[in-house]
């Protein structure tokens, strides 16, 4: 358990109960725990409130102080983080409390990710739900599971008892930013059957490693080299040189919502020589081709054993794939489809449409690959999945599309927008930056379900969020707080 690290930092009740939800585990699909949490509270408060079968809450309190005859506002955020943690920490993320420290105006925790997104919506709205002292509206407090790994609690959760119609998501990291508008998108996985035969020649590993990467939505547009699509490209170059190339397997990424970092295959070749000489000409020209966004890329081709990579640990017990398999997939692969496909013709430097290649594994049987696809025009997104599922049929292979969710579109005549943007530059002297976002937020569910809804998403500074690097802006927390409270007695 966390020993009262925050309890000296304002506002203390936001504080408070963001370190009882860091004592909780509560990564992605391990959030029975968190969402028990939650109902207790609700219990302990004689606050109405619903618990799903997905783990999903909805807890609903009174207006107050003036607040009682408002119409009900929605309060929303995500109750799942995304664990993360650096190399030699010994924190198990299914048992364990992260250890927060206080650094530098910032909390953090210790090796780890910190679930500040969006561990700190959580808090400010139990602090909310908690106070007897601030005015406000009824409220309709929307807790959601597994938002990190496609919005799948807000996809499963039932709207049907929820009045209100003005929408706060606190799942945003810039203070001062107020996102309107998002991209929808879906998750293609693209299977390939696999026939594995007998081959000889030796087992080597090709690494590609030292890659920036970055989120797959908002950092699409930098031109960052992904490192399994650069994997793609290198093995399709060595086969052409060596024909006696013959996949076992390839893999890398571990988030359909990240820019690969780090991807290998292992082979057999009988021609190694050649395949050396070859590594070293691309790595060169890989250098100069993303010299001003991956300047630290590698390929290193090194005997294969089966320590230190990512592929599984039984490669060694595994044949290469069948020949035919072998060369249909590698020109496949060779050519994968990957990044910015279309630009905002309405919101200048906005990304349109993009797809990423965000895990790609392989086990006995097949060869996955997995998709993350973004547009917020619904034509655009469609066509990249059917393209998508046209590469996979080519190939002989199947394809699943999971988790596919809403843009939430640009509303005209939002009356929300208008209230906090004058708030924000009422209370802090300087305009509040009205944006939209090529990534996905529960907005979009939310919007495309519940008729007439006006929302928006907002919240304090979060610095390298799905990091061990994580920090969470004490200073802008309490700044958040305020605002929040100050929106909220607009809105009765």
């Amino acid at each position: 358990m966390n020993n009262n690290i925050l309890k000296d930092l304002e506002p203390s009740s936001v504080f408070s109960y963001f370190e009882e939800i860091c004592s909780i585990p509560h990564g992605s699909r391990d959030t029975k725990r968190i969402s028990d949490y939650l109902v207790s509270f609700a219990k302990e408060h004689d606050l109405e409130y619903v618990q799903d079968d997905s783990n999903n809450v909805i807890i609903k309190k009174n207006g107050q102080l003036g607040g009682e005859e408002s119409s009900p506002v929605i309060i929303q955020g995500h109750i799942d983080m995304v664990c993360e943690k650096v190399d030699g920490c010994d924190i198990d993320f299914e048992n364990d409390s992260l250890r927060l420290m206080i650094e530098d105006g910032y909390v953090t925790a210790d090796g780890t990710t910190l679930g500040g997104e969006d561990g700190i919506a959580v808090a400010y709205a139990l602090a909310l739900l908690d106070s007897a002292t601030i005015p406000h509206p009824p409220l309709e407090c929307d807790f959601t599971v597994d938002e990190e790994i496609g919005m799948l609690g807000a996809t499963d959760l039932d709207m049907s008892g929820l009045k209100g119609r003005k929408f706060l998501n606190i799942d945003s990291e810039e203070e001062g930013h107020l996102l309107v508008s998002c991209a929808g998108g879906a998750t293609v996985t693209i299977k390939v059957p696999l026939t594995r035969r007998g081959a000889q020649g030796k087992r080597y590993r090709l690494t590609v490693e030292g890659l920036v990467g970055g989120h797959s939505g908002v950092e699409i547009n930098k031109g960052r080299a992904n490192a399994s699509i650069v994997l793609g490209n290198v093995i399709k170059e060595l086969s052409l040189a060596d024909d006696s190339l013959k996949l076992i397997s390839v893999c890398g990424g571990l988030k359909d919502n990240a820019i690969t970092v780090k991807s290998e295959a292992v082979f057999v070749s009988q021609k190694i020589d050649i395949l050396k000489e070859a590594v070293s000409d691309m790595e060169q020209e890989l250098k100069e081709i993303f010299k001003n966004t991956d300047p630290d890329i590698k390929l290193i081709l090194e005997d294969y054993t089966d320590e230190g990579g990512l592929c599984n640990s039984d490669v060694t017990s595994l044949y290469p794939i069948d020949e035919l398999i072998n060369l249909q997939f590698i020109m496949c692969f060779g050519s994968m489809p990957y990044g910015v496909k279309a630009m905002s013709e309405d919101i200048k430097g906005l990304v349109q449409t993009s797809l990423n290649l965000g895990i790609l594994k392989t086990t006995a049987d097949e060869i996955s690959i997995s998709y993350s696809v973004r547009s917020s025009v619904k034509s655009e997104k469609d066509a990249l999945i059917e393209e998508l599922k046209l590469l996979a049929k080519s190939i002989g292979a199947t394809y699943e599309v999971a988790g596919d969710y809403p843009a939430w579109e640009y509303k005209k005549d939002s009356q929300l927008r208008e209230t906090m943007t004058t708030i924000y530059e009422e209370m802090f002297g300087k305009p509040m930056l009205v944006e939209a976002i090529h990534a996905g937020v529960e907005c979009g569910i939310f919007s495309d379900r519940l008729d007439g809804l006006d929302a928006v998403s907002f919240g304090p500074d979060i610095l390298d969020i799905h990091t061990p690097k994580e920090r969470l802006s004490i200073e802008s927390t309490e700044r958040t707080w305020r605002f929040i409270q100050r929106v909220l007695s607009e809105l009765i």
